[in-house]
């Protein structure tokens, strides 16, 4: 579309279906010609970029913005439930060039996005996300290039570079241009929007990109070395004793804080095998260098900070249980 459809600015994520049914990618032309690209609600659960982008459109409905965008609505009908994903689709963002699922019709779809977009001379990409555990607002990039970290912490001194999972929105876009992927914290958490919403307008003001090193005291950068899931056959829960795998009670409280080594994840409820992967970027199994069983205790084997973790049983299963990072400097 080339222009904002009627309701779009006052209807609410749930009922966004009535006026996109699918997915759709709208151009907005603005005085600077260089688009800022502008990717929302790839995963259903997820709406604080929508809102946010709601909330940019309704300031600038009578006057001209400052720079074309172009703005990606993701996975419609999984906002309508309030879910992640439909159990019959792929991630939304796991299909984009570089994926490692199958040629789909999703991923014909965002093909088309990146290459309509790369026409339209992209000048920067943002994706903007939710957590479901507690976790800081941070930004994430998938190349470690001045501008990118320049964009990021234009977010957030909290800075994830990470190159897997494969397929995703921000990594296909970063062949193009800098791009940075936005976590805002949990959907109910009102400040994400407005944190999202006042970056954005900031990306509709930047002149241009400093291709500069940033300055060692205003990042906390860290490296993504692992993700880590919970095996396939394992039955795990919280605060269950008739679970395979008994996750501890409070284990989001860890994320973005270096964990020593011996820290726990949680109880088994017999001495079986791990009863997690870890899967380094590559995609070589590393478990055994970071996890091992002492008693009944499944712990970390070194420092490490998770990041994501979630008491949300089902975002663990289509997704993973976390990640491990660890600092690197700029």
């Amino acid at each position: 579309m080339d222009e904002i459809p009627a309701g779009l600015l006052g209807i609410s994520v749930e009922q966004l279906y009535t006026i996109l049914p699918g997915p759709t990618l709208i151009h907005l032309s603005g005085i600077v010609e260089s688009p800022l690209f502008i990717s929302v609600l790839l995963h259903g659960n997820e709406p604080t970029g929508f809102l946010a982008v709601q909330a940019l459109l309704r300031k600038y409905k009578n006057r001209r913005l400052p720079r074309s965008i172009s703005i990606f609505f993701g996975n419609i009908t999984a906002a309508k439930l309030g879910v992640r994903r439909l159990e019959n689709q792929f991630d939304y963002n796991r299909i984009w060039p570089g994926t490692e699922y199958p040629e789909s019709e999703d991923s014909l779809m965002a093909r088309k996005v990146v290459d309509t977009m790369a026409k339209r001379k992209v000048s920067l990409s943002i994706d903007i996300h939710n957590n479901t555990g507690i976790n800081p607002h941070y930004a994430c990039v998938n190349v470690l290039d001045h501008r990118f970290l320049q964009v990021a912490t234009l977010f957030s001194r909290l800075v994830v570079y990470f190159i897997r999972p494969k397929g995703v929105l921000s990594a296909a876009f970063a062949k193009l241009c800098p791009s940075v992927t936005l976590e805002c914290g949990k959907p109910e958490h009102h400040y994400g929007v407005e944190h999202a919403q006042d970056f954005l307008e900031a990306c509709l003001h930047l002149k241009n990109i400093p291709n500069y090193s940033v300055s060692q005291q205003d990042i906390d950068l860290f490296h993504t070395v692992a993700q880590i899931t919970i095996r396939d056959h394992v039955n795990f829960g919280f605060r269950d004793n008739n679970v395979d795998f008994g996750l501890i009670d409070d284990l989001d409280h860890m994320n973005f804080t270096e964990i020593p080594a011996g820290t726990e994840f949680g109880k088994l409820s017999n001495n079986t095998a791990l009863p997690v992967i870890a899967m380094g970027e590559t995609g070589e199994d590393i478990t055994e260098e970071y996890f091992s069983i002492s008693g009944n205790k499944l712990i970390v084997n070194k420092p490490v900070m998770p990041s994501m973790l979630t008491q949300d049983a089902q975002i663990i299963r289509q997704d993973c249980l976390c990640y491990l990072m660890e600092r690197i400097s700029v």
